[in-house]
């Protein structure tokens, strides 16, 4: 970074320091007018039910209590401290309260990647590259474990960046952020892999003879960051979750937030995507680490939806200080202005609307709730069901055995595609197959499920319940166990 840059950053500039404050206030009223839609995920209600069962219990799992197809198989809580947190904020103001603190760290998240780029980039620039990543963000804003941990991320991986910046040694006060994520969410171990591009930076920057001497400074930060991913009831067992989740192979392909981008229609990633390339061929150009991080990013987001995320929130600051260096960007010095009253007024905006939301009637999503088809049809006491995949989250809010639900880690690659198989009529025997080899007493699938139209027709079942949510049926005869 230049001389100048890094003058012009260190200025005071307090109205402008403002600025983040009132964009996060901004994102958390406009999240909680659309509070209905942070709870458009059937994981919402599993993960509510985990954090109540560790409440009570006193302690995480360590095998599988929810399921009657996986009931005592080995399973860890990976994200045991945000379920609890999520399980608290339900019960405390229900799920009002469960969107009012997703939303609350979501717009932390956003708040924090605007002050920190701001600290390079004059306003516009910036508050352009926090639109792109709230656009990026937007489909998986949701009141799931990860949001929790956005704001984590953003400062962990803003003080690496700093220290490529500034040629800092490694930020070890940062570390502490690795012992709440690691219990947060098993997504930690990307902590662990942004420390690679730092190291990388400082050994290009340095002449070959001083590398051990670099080697030397971040050797200890790593082994102790390692460490402190280490630190949660389960060890390290949750770095390796996300191993464990990609074994799955092809079967993450049913899932929709594990699906490559869908270039068939014109959205806002795809326009995003062109935008950069634009940009790039403008003449904008980057660092050689700076541009593996933002293509490693690009790479993932293309894999896989969910990974948008990552490129919404991390490649912002990766490009920070070279655009600013090109644009000559300076941070404004507004020392005639204020923060104080701009800092109230987004004080103010988080209390109105924070009180607005408390007395909403906020729910989850209908098509994710088979509550009335749950009550009308009895299915808490008709034995083993096989239960639609986005049904599972609820069932076990309910407190009834799911046949499969949103723990991949949990069930499998194989178990995952051959169930989806099977309900999809891929294979008509297999299907009759699985219902006789679990017993099912009932099922319990969305009403455009294949599978729905063949029990209409099975003579040794009967529809019992039907709406736009959810199709019950039951066995006439159940099979003595």
């Amino acid at each position: 970074m230049s001389d100048e840059v890094i003058r012009s950053a260190a200025k005071p500039f307090p109205a402008q320091a403002a600025l983040p404050w009132l964009v996060g206030a901004g994102v958390y009223a406009l999240l909680l007018m659309l509070a209905p839609r942070l709870l458009n995920d059937p994981d919402s209600y599993s993960h509510i039910a985990i954090g109540r069962w560790i409440m009570a219990h006193g302690a995480v799992p360590a095998s599988d209590p929810f399921s009657f197809s996986m009931h005592g198989a080995p399973w860890i809580s990976f994200e045991w401290l945000s379920e609890v947190i999520y399980a608290a904020a339900y019960a405390l103001s229900g799920w009002a309260g469960v969107a009012g603190l997703a939303a609350a760290a979501i717009a932390l998240a956003v708040a924090l990647l605007a002050r920190f780029l701001l600290r390079e980039l004059s306003p516009m620039p910036a508050l352009l590259m926090v639109m792109a990543a709230v656009t990026l963000l937007a489909p998986h804003m949701l009141a799931r474990p990860h949001v929790l941990t956005l704001p984590i991320m953003v400062v962990w991986a803003a003080a690496l960046v700093r220290c490529m910046d500034h040629r800092a040694p490694p930020p070890y006060w940062a570390l502490p952020l690795l012992v709440l994520w690691a219990n947060l969410h098993g997504s930690v171990v990307l902590a662990l892999g942004l420390i690679g591009p730092a190291v990388l930076e400082a050994l290009l920057d340095e002449k070959r003879s001083e590398w051990p001497r670099v080697l030397l400074r971040w050797l200890p930060f790593t082994v102790l960051a390692v460490a402190a991913c280490c630190l949660t009831p389960y060890g390290p067992g949750p770095l390796l979750i996300p191993l464990t989740t990609l074994s799955a192979g092809h079967a993450l392909n049913w899932i929709l937030e594990w699906r490559p981008q869908d270039f068939g229609h014109v959205g806002s990633f795809e326009l995003l995507l062109l935008a950069g390339i634009f940009a790039l061929s403008r003449g904008v150009t980057l660092p050689v680490v700076r541009a593996l991080v933002v293509l490693g990013l690009i790479h993932f987001a293309l894999a896989q939806v969910r990974n948008a995320d990552l490129l919404a929130m991390l490649a912002p600051l990766y490009l920070a200080a070279p655009l600013a260096r090109q644009l000559r960007a300076q941070v404004g010095d507004d020392a005639a202005g204020s923060a104080r009253g701009a800092n109230l007024a987004a004080l103010a905006v988080m209390i109105v609307t924070t009180g607005l939301a408390l007395g909403r009637d906020v729910r989850p999503a209908p098509h994710n709730t088979p509550e009335a088809a749950v009550a009308s049809a009895g299915l808490a006491s008709a034995g083993p069901v096989l239960n639609d995949y986005s049904f599972g989250g609820y069932l076990i809010f309910a407190g009834i055995p799911t046949f499969i639900d949103g723990r991949s880690e949990l069930y499998g690659g194989p178990f995952i595609e051959s169930y989806n198989r099977d309900v999809s009529l891929a294979d008509l025997r297999d299907f009759l197959k699985l219902l006789d080899q679990y017993k099912f007493g009932a099922t319990l699938l969305e009403p455009d499920t294949p599978a729905v139209a063949l029990l209409d027709r099975l003579p040794d079942w009967q529809r019992v319940y039907g709406d736009d949510v959810a199709v019950v049926h039951k066995r006439r005869d159940v099979p003595k166990k």
